[in-house]
């Protein structure tokens, strides 16, 4: 999350009526075997929900029907990230074009129902232009880099894709914003200190606090099932050249993301621990619906940076166990509001694109 750019291409690299259009109601079937590895028995039953373009950070609805995602395709008139929605419910029609929640303009990343459904919070760009604004050299002085738009701020739309309201309007980059299961708070990424720091709002946008204060990039953080507690990637540059890198780079509005790992702490910032140590990046990280663990993507077990798989680990740092077993890229993981589903994001079952699909799978203790 500042995740508007894929991992595909980050690391080699429906609007037809004003509501979501639902079909009937179906019972998938198992999978084929070209969108389920053997290993992966944590999972069963997977759909696949998209058929090209880049399709990511898909995160349920509060009732756990309907998901929001983001996703570039130009057959969407999606040229750079889009917020779009989809029905779970529905038969998959392939021709079928998914309501657009966003405006159409700028860039968008990372949005989120609001309690109730019937409002999704994203970061958008589009003041400050209608064209996708321009995306960086994947590397800089030798270093892989995402971009931090400053001109991301935290918008509401409602189900139609009319904007509704504003909750976070900052000079620099706001975003990144999720929700808690209780539906009292949001957490969100932001610039404003002049490190990329974590930071609570009540749901209605008052009452900012801070959260982090350590040098280095915090964020994609999501709560915990009980909302007290918080899950984020973060890197923690030590040395002077890693300081000076990392400096250098977001003077830039630059992030460098290959070296991540996963945190945890109170939803206040104290009791912050690290839950892994594992090098090179660790990331997308959510909490297992227990509260005991978190699931997350990483690339710690690649000799040259790919594949990408989902993990899981215990908040005390033991019993890593791998989740999927991809031979290119699984992320973005989250649970179903009931827990009993799990949503992701894949490079499986792209007829050898680049392309990146939303997948939905039952979840399997």
């Amino acid at each position: 999350m500042n995740d508007s750019l894929f991992p595909v291409i980050l690391f080699m690299c429906f609007l037809m009526a004003c509501a979501p259009k639902v079909q009937k109601e179906i019972n998938q079937p198992e999978a084929p075997s070209n969108i389920r590895y053997a290993q992966e028995q944590h999972l069963s039953n997977i759909r696949q929900l998209t058929f090209g373009g880049d399709n990511a950070e898909a995160y349920w609805s509060f009732n756990g029907k309907m998901l929001t995602f983001q996703a570039t395709n130009k057959k969407w008139n999606a040229a750079c990230d889009q917020i779009f929605m989809i029905d779970t419910r529905a038969a998959v029609d392939t021709n079928d074009i998914p309501v657009r929640i966003s405006p159409g303009a700028g860039r968008t990343t990372c949005s989120y129902f609001l309690p109730g459904d019937t409002t999704i919070l994203f970061a958008s760009t589009h003041k400050a232009g209608k064209d996708c604004p321009p995306a960086p050299e994947r590397t800089v002085d030798g270093h892989y880099v995402w971009p931090v738009y400053e001109s991301f701020d935290i918008y509401k739309s409602d189900l139609k894709g009319d904007m509704v309201g504003k909750l976070v309007e900052h000079p620099g980059y706001d975003a990144e914003a999720t929700v808690s299961p209780k539906g009292d708070k949001i957490v969100f990424t932001s610039m404003r200190s002049g490190d990329l720091e974590l930071y609570t709002m009540d749901i209605n946008g008052k009452n900012v606090k801070q959260v982090t204060d350590e040098l280095g990039y915090d964020g994609g953080a999501f709560f915990s099932p009980d909302g007290k507690k918080l899950v984020f990637r973060a890197s923690r540059p030590k040395t002077t050249e890693e300081v000076n890198t990392y400096k250098n780079l977001l003077s830039k509005n630059l992030v460098q993301p290959t070296h991540m790992e996963i945190f945890v702490c109170n939803v206040d910032g104290t009791g912050m621990k690290q839950i892994t140590n594992l090098g090179k990046a660790n990331w997308a990280p959510y909490f297992h619906p227990s509260g005991k663990k978190i699931i997350f993507c990483s690339n710690h077990k690649s000799v040259h940076g790919f594949p990408f798989n989902l993990f899981m680990i215990g908040l005390d740092g033991e019993e890593l166990e791998q989740i999927t077993f991809d031979t290119d890229f699984d992320s973005f993981p989250m649970f179903s509001p009931d827990g009993k589903k799990l949503a992701f994001s894949s490079n499986r079952n792209n007829g050898d694109t680049r392309a990146t699909n939303l997948f939905i799978a039952d979840w399997v203790e």
